[in-house]
């Protein structure tokens, strides 16, 4: 009887199959040539099915793409059959899909604002439920990209810290109830990463501005490479916590004196920003006001379908 395949001592990820979401791009795309790199046999799902096939492409017989919507059932269940039927099993799961938003609660477009929790929160769940029976078989390991916006609420951002704060409150739940059966569970916490969401933002009218004008390290940018080698390094120990830099691991601890920090550094800062967003909604509308990243604009234009 054939064995399945268990994580070793050694932190290797060689023979295992990685299933990745939203992996056409930034750190999914990265993470996939790494750990392919590594021996890693990678399963790239999302939606954007151009860009990850030329990923799986780059990457070679190792990789293969599959077409899925994270916030659509079936069309995720059909696609994990599918990586199971291609690879034999899954042994790791990685929930990178995200997308972000723009815009203040009171004039954010409703559709995207939502949306934002539609694929950053309930994609993560949806994508682990579906891939848990072979997480399970194989006793493998979840890992979910949440954002040092979990730690850090910072105003313009309420839908996009609130899915990243309900991730992280997610794992640590799934991480006691799935202990018992050998199944790991990690959660990542990047920074402002060199991406195609951070960039787009950075470059917004209103709210790119408003980011510039955070002090210190809590605004630095950070390589992309930064974030993959970290990454790379959790999953192969199989690391509860991901935080990048590690810098973001100290902030976890005084998180509860934060909110009135970030409220003292917005109050001369939101007033005129709030202002300019209004004026950029009525120049472009809200929609386009509010969509950043290649991402974030195919995922708001499917909920619109």
């Amino acid at each position: 009887m054939a064995l399945m395949p268990t994580f070793s001592a050694n932190r290797t990820v060689r023979n295992k199959v990685v299933l990745i979401t939203g992996a056409a791009r930034g750190i999914g795309a990265g993470l996939a040539e790494r750990l392919a790199a590594d021996g890693a046999k990678v399963a790239l799902v999302g939606i954007e099915a151009d860009e990850q096939r030329k990923v799986a492409d780059r990457i070679g017989p190792a990789a293969k793409s599959w077409e899925a919507d994270v916030t659509d059932w079936e069309a995720l269940e059909k696609a994990v059959a599918g990586v199971v039927d291609h690879f034999g099993g899954i042994d790791i799961v990685v929930a990178n899909a995200g997308i972000a938003t723009t815009g203040f609660v009171r004039s954010v477009d409703p559709v995207a604002f939502e949306r934002v929790f539609e694929v950053d929160l309930l994609g993560v769940w949806r994508t682990f439920r579906v891939t848990l029976p072979h997480v399970i078989a194989r006793k493998g390991y979840l890992l979910a990209i949440s954002s040092f916006a979990a730690v850090v609420h910072a105003p313009g951002m309420a839908n996009y810290a609130s899915a990243k704060a309900g991730v992280e409150a997610f794992c640590n739940s799934l991480r006691a109830e799935v202990a018992h059966l050998g199944v790991k569970v990690g959660v990542a916490h990047p920074t402002w990463i060199k991406t195609d969401l951070v960039e787009s933002a950075d470059a917004h009218p209103v709210f790119g501005k408003l980011r510039s004008s955070v002090p210190g390290p809590l605004g630095k940018t950070y390589p992309l490479d930064v974030a993959l080698d970290q990454l790379h390094d959790g999953i192969r120990r199989r690391a509860r916590t991901i935080h990048i830099p590690r810098w973001v691991g100290a902030m976890k601890l005084i998180r509860a004196f934060l909110p009135p920090f970030v409220e003292a550094v917005s109050r001369l800062r939101v007033p005129r920003a709030d202002k300019a967003a209004l004026e950029d909604i009525a120049r472009r509308g809200a929609r386009e006001a509010a969509i950043t990243g290649r991402s974030g604009r195919a995922a708001t234009e499917i909920a619109r379908e």
